[in-house]
């Protein structure tokens, strides 16, 4: 591959992590404030996430004898952790958190193969909702980015506006008058452009830059040896296993995409990285990792299939997690930018969805009621959130995220008439014996 070839790849690489960056380190953020770190603990925790991001990246496109789903995944810190990590840190401090990631992700690792065997109830009308569902639950977070992010004084301006909405223009630009390597990079080009005007508007702050240090090493244990206790271990591995639940959603997505059909063994493999880098993240003091399906909006949109790319992504992750300097400039793309350029990947997610639907037989009235519960209730655990918030904590984690509660609202609901019509069937083959 000669220099214009890795450029590309870079190019493409880099595109994947704007896809994603806001993603990974609005989780750290979230969690070190709630657990009121200090600013150099803060700053620790997001160098060392977006470290792990790509460590676990390059896991899953690994695809070894034991290890990596072998698809273009990307790997980012997952918002179901976040409302655990926060309890369990405030209820028996930030060690029993990390201690019982380690014990989380080494549950998915040992138990793949038997999680590999879920993969037979996910039929075209459960992944089809599933993904649906994933793409639904995002776009909320995308429209407020579009009108300058929650909390922003001047949100829903018209200066927000138009940087959003100019960015969505450059995409779809891009999409229709152009072709090949630079139509793949029409989100790349968006973000860029969209800075550089949000930087003439006065709209982008180069302090997060200036202050970041320029070399970040990681530390086992940074916050010192883990704790084991009982409760924050069972509720790890309830948030491990609803995890890759909703990866395994991820990763059927993105098999439609790519035309590459999946085995039981290729989830195993899938399963055992995913639970390997969740270790990694007890280990180093980071979080439980999962598929992000906003890049998966992105190997649709840009039509590049190949994982060179996301390996290339979590190269730059990994340097992005020692050299906070250059990580520091990722974070000075303002929210409209981003959601102008996300809200089209979501969107993506949701047309595969659709897609994957477009196989499900319609006329039986049960495919009909597994679509629409599914998607109501993911729907609406996203849009009011407090819904379930009466709910015992143990059940509360488990259906807090909409993504989860739509997707164990399909497999089950499709789990409960396809038993009910084999009954049916076995009663009518027993009569129909008798006379």
């Amino acid at each position: 591959m000669g220099d214009r070839g890795r450029l590309k790849i870079f190019s493409l690489g880099l595109q994947h992590v704007f896809a994603m960056y806001a993603g990974a380190i609005l989780v750290p953020l979230i969690v070190g404030r709630a657990l009121n770190l200090t600013s150099e603990q803060l700053a620790y925790l997001v160098a060392i996430d977006l470290l792990t991001c790509g460590i676990a990246t390059l896991l899953q496109a690994w695809n070894n004898k034991y290890l990596g789903i072998g698809l273009p995944v990307v790997l980012g810190s997952s918002f179901v952790a976040v409302t655990p990590m926060i309890a369990i840190g405030s209820q028996y401090g930030i060690s029993a958190i990390y201690g019982s990631i380690i014990v989380g992700g080494l549950f998915i690792f040992v138990f793949a193969s038997f999680f590999g065997k879920i993969t037979k109830l996910f039929p075209p009308v459960v992944t089809g909702s599933v993904v649906t569902i994933i793409g639904l639950s995002l776009v909320p977070t995308g429209i407020k980015n579009m009108a300058g992010g929650v909390g922003n004084p001047d949100f829903g301006s018209t200066a927000n506006l138009l940087l959003s909405f100019g960015v969505l223009a450059i995409i779809l630009v891009m999409n229709r008058f152009f072709s090949g390597f630079a139509q793949a990079l029409s989100v790349l080009f968006g973000i860029i452009a969209g800075t550089i005007v949000a930087i003439f508007m006065g709209k982008v702050d180069f302090s997060s830059v200036a202050d970041a240090s320029w070399v970040h090493l990681p530390e086992i244990f940074y916050f010192g040896t883990p704790t084991f206790e009982i409760g924050p271990i069972l509720t790890m591995i309830i948030v491990c296993v609803v995890i890759i639940i909703e990866s395994t959603g991820v990763f059927l997505a993105l098999s439609e995409i790519c035309d590459q059909k999946l085995t039981e063994k290729d989830f195993v493999r899938g399963y055992r990285a995913e639970g390997l880098a969740i270790t990694l993240g007890g280990l180093f003091n980071a979080f439980p990792y999962n598929t992000f399906a906003q890049n998966v909006g992105l190997v649709q949109l840009s039509k590049v299939k190949t994982k060179n790319v996301v390996i290339a992504a979590g190269f730059i992750l990994i340097v992005l997690g020692l050299i906070p300097k250059i990580a520091g400039l990722a974070t000075i793309i303002p929210p409209a930018v981003l959601g102008g350029a996300t809200v089209v990947m979501f969107g993506m997610v949701i047309s595969s969805g659709i897609k994957m639907l477009a196989a499900v037989d319609f006329a039986d009235q049960h495919n009909l009621l597994i679509i629409a519960c599914s998607l109501s209730l993911g729907l609406g655990a996203t849009v009011v959130p407090d819904l379930f918030v009466g709910l015992p904590q143990a059940i509360r984690i488990i259906v807090s995220d909409g993504i989860i509660t739509g997707s164990l609202t399909a497999i089950l609901l499709n789990l409960f008439f396809v038993i009910r019509t084999k009954k049916n069937v076995a009663t009518f083959e027993e009569n129909r014996s008798a006379s």
